[in-house]
């Protein structure tokens, strides 16, 4: 029993760290999507795109919006879970911007 416990002393700063290391890249992933959802309207023209905690749809209502998760600055995006995904690559993102390189290669810049 006392080589089990001073084992876990051993281990206990490393599980310390493993988990701060966990909780902050969990709070940085949900921040990032947090500043994507909202509202956006495309700056060269009428296409609008809307962002909520589960759902992205552009230029549609959200009846017809795909399922989305962020990865790094990147975001996937799929119909009902089926692969592949279309990705977007995040090139700005503040409070009132949002520049989206499409799957076409095509450079989107949305504001609020």
């Amino acid at each position: 029993m006392i080589k089990y416990r001073t084992m876990f002393k051993c281990h206990q700063p490393a599980l310390y760290l493993s988990l701060a290391v966990l909780l902050l890249a969990t709070s940085c992933s949900n921040a990032h999507k947090s500043k994507l959802q909202g509202n956006w309207k495309l700056k060269s023209g009428e296409t609008r795109l809307k962002i909520t905690a589960k759902k992205f749809a552009m230029d549609s209502d959200l009846q017809y919006a795909e399922d989305y998760f962020v990865k790094g600055d990147t975001i996937f995006t799929s119909f009902e879970g089926n692969q592949p995904y279309s990705k977007f690559v995040v090139q700005k993102l503040d409070d009132n911007n949002l520049k989206l390189l499409s799957p076409d290669s095509t450079v989107m810049e949305f504001t609020r």
